[in-house]
């Protein structure tokens, strides 16, 4: 490696001996230059250790007025929100979004990064699958697009706006230790990061006050969270399952098929004289004030959470520029009481 600092595609040109066209087509696509031509910017490259900046690589080439949007589950009324409010957002900016859905599927979100990046975005939205995500690809595809990661907070892109579980999780349990008997935590299969980290909240929340955790796990399909809380929660009351008579649930939906589970088996959900179980989750589902009776839950801010993604992804957009490091953005829900805790 030489001491000289190369800092454009120009001077590596340069002192590479390779045409400036040449080196930005090697850079588009690798096999469309010579074998020969190849090996000897690969050499070039070892020797002075540029690399280019993708950002200004990308507004050189008259990229479309586009934003991609992927979601783990579009039928998840949750990512149906704040898809619908993203799509607002980057309409309102000039761009058009484009939208994909994963379906709870690696393949097709990979299908979905492939397809995405062969239209040239000027950027994307992207909330991933989590556990079931192939890693290496998303990176791959935040290093040639802009790429801020909502939601679900896998290690890629530029930047992560989300929900702070801790703190969430934190004020619900206390409510609820607060106002009855201490509750058991009901979680789904953990599909991404944020279920991990709700139980882990759920835990170190009930440690805090000086109660014994207790986790209940729901096994099942993934993201047919409904289904998953009706079937387990039924099995789980007919064997007196609960440990205790309130229940919090890993997410809103996970809770609604808890609440169909209760009143199949004769079970009174609230708070009061003569309900047997309390019920509560967390999302704010766009569903939980209408089920009966209504869903205590924790709401998340999707406002702000799809305001934040888009302004920081605009803010590369028209800079052209990579920040110097990996932005996180936690935010604070607000705790929705109702007649079901």
């Amino acid at each position: 490696m030489t001491e000289r600092k190369i800092r454009n595609m120009e001077e590596f040109a340069e002192v590479s001996g390779i045409s400036r066209p040449t080196v930005s087509k090697y850079f588009h696509d690798p096999e469309s230059v010579r074998k020969s031509t190849r090996t000897r910017i690969e050499s070039a490259l070892e020797r002075y250790d540029f690399r280019p900046n993708i950002f200004a690589v990308n507004q050189n080439r008259k990229l479309t007025k586009t934003v991609g949007i992927i979601v783990p589950y579009l039928a998840d009324p949750y990512f149906s929100e704040l898809v619908r409010k993203l799509e607002r957002l980057v309409i309102e900016a000039g761009y058009w979004p484009i939208l994909f859905s994963a379906h709870g599927k690696q393949t097709l979100e990979n299908n979905a990064l492939e397809t995405l990046k062969s239209l040239r975005p000027a950027g994307a939205l992207i909330a991933p699958l989590g556990r079931q995500s192939d890693l290496p690809t998303i990176r791959r595809f935040a290093d040639d697009v802009p790429t801020v990661v909502f939601d679900s907070n896998l290690v890629v892109g530029e930047a992560f706006v989300g929900s702070d579980n801790f703190h969430n999780v934190g004020i619900i349990v206390d409510y609820l230790c607060r106002t009855g008997e201490p509750p058991c935590f009901f979680e789904m299969p953990p599909v991404n990061p944020n279920a991990n980290k709700r139980r882990a909240a759920y835990i170190k929340s009930m440690e805090r006050l000086g109660h014994e955790p207790m986790v209940i796990y729901a096994d099942g399909p993934d993201w047919e969270f409904e289904k998953i809380g009706m079937e387990q929660g039924m099995r789980l009351i007919s064997q007196r399952g609960f440990p205790s008579d309130t229940v919090l649930c890993s997410n809103d939906r996970l809770a609604i098929g808890l609440l169909a589970a209760a009143y199949e088996k004769g079970l009174r959900v609230g708070h009061g004289q003569g309900c047997a179980i309390r019920i509560a989750g967390h999302d704010d589902h766009p569903w939980s004030r209408f089920t009966c009776p209504a869903l205590t839950t924790v709401s998340q801010d999707t406002k702000t959470m799809a305001e934040r993604s888009v302004k920081i992804l605009f803010g590369m957009i028209e800079s052209g520029e990579r920040p110097p490091e990996r932005r996180e953005t936690l935010l604070e829900g607000t705790l929705v009481l109702r007649a079901s805790a």
